[in-house]
């Protein structure tokens, strides 16, 4: 009979033991929380440092956790949030919802970057990623894809950060010759996605030639699968950078483990992480260095890259071009 409430007992202390951990909400895109992402082992690694609870919660794709925090405001529970890009930062900032995170820590990212708000996690280029089974002679640059008949999918730019970083890269290529960029891709584009995972399924299903993705993203087939078809092609006006970042918000919960974080973010137990599972460049390269078969993906010839203030100026005519384009 003793034994109900030693259970009972017991299920009190663990029960007090749960609500002293403290929980890390850390908002991002649901690919970073995929089984094959970076999330798992980024929890695993930082719970082990950081006597808490590390709880990822996601949407659809890193452009919608800005919607998501002009909708909640400061009654977000999250503390840190993670995937916004340098083409939303200016925007993010003037929300007024993130602090300065504080650190002077420098990076390995092929740009100039400091911002007091934002800490880079890594980076990658924009390109359009095609089977080389499949195509012998991908096209050189926008020009020639406009001009050929490939079917291409893309990404929505309202909601994904790599459909905004198509549209600053045709901006700022062609500036205001981009309108006639759009008009002829156009009839090349046979499919807009709300985000990158939607598209490059449709893409390995084989019922688009070309996809909007990464110049790293023939890393995955290469590593992960031993298949070395896939490649990205290198454009002559130049790849578009992406720089991911993370930052906490004034009003976090836990803003002592958001500081914790951010600074873990830029150690090799979370860099080292990046290049496997989130496919991209790390913004610190660790100790031991890139994967085998990083070296074999294409280095752009030219590098483009707006400010964050460059972008956020840019940004509604761009969008008016594409909607433009792709409505007649």
């Amino acid at each position: 009979m003793r034994l109900i409430p030693f259970a009972l007992a017991f299920s009190s202390v663990a029960s007090v033991a749960t609500a002293q951990t403290p929980v890390l909400n850390v908002l991002t895109y649901d690919s970073f929380t995929s089984e094959w992402g970076p999330g798992p082992a980024v929890e695993a690694a930082f719970e082990a440092v950081c006597a808490c609870d590390l709880v990822f919660s996601a949407v659809g794709d890193g452009a919608e956790l800005l919607a998501r925090l002009q909708l909640e405001g400061a009654r977000s529970d999250a503390s840190v949030v993670l995937g916004l890009d340098t083409n939303l930062t200016a925007q993010a900032t003037a929300t007024g919802l993130f602090a300065p995170h504080g650190q002077t820590a420098g990076n390995d990212l092929p740009v100039p970057f400091a911002d007091p708000n934002f800490l880079p996690y890594d980076w990658g280029y924009f390109a359009f990623v095609y089977d080389k089974t499949k195509l012998a002679t991908p096209p050189t640059s926008f020009q020639e894809l406009a001009a050929s008949d490939l079917k291409v999918v893309i990404q929505d730019p309202r909601s994904s950060t790599p459909g905004l970083g198509l549209l600053l890269w045709v901006k700022a290529a062609y500036g205001d010759s981009a309108t006639e960029i759009w008009a002829a891709l156009a009839d090349n584009i046979i499919t807009v996605t709300p985000g990158w995972s939607e598209s490059y399924g449709m893409f390995t299903a084989g019922e688009a030639d070309m996809v909007l993705s990464y110049t790293t993203s023939p890393a995955y087939h290469l590593i992960a699968e031993d298949d070395a078809t896939k490649a990205a092609a290198p454009f002559t006006e130049g790849h578009y950078m992406q720089v991911e970042v993370a930052g906490k918000l004034a009003n976090a919960p836990q803003p002592e483990l958001a500081d914790q974080f951010l600074t873990f973010m830029g150690t090799d137990a979370f860099q080292s992480v990046i290049p496997t599972t989130n496919w991209m460049y790390p913004a610190h390269t660790p100790a031991t260095g890139l994967p085998d078969g990083f070296d074999q993906m294409i280095t752009p010839a030219k590098s483009l890259l707006m400010t964050a203030d460059e972008a956020q100026s840019a940004r509604t005519q761009a969008l008016d071009e594409w909607l433009t384009a792709l409505s007649r």
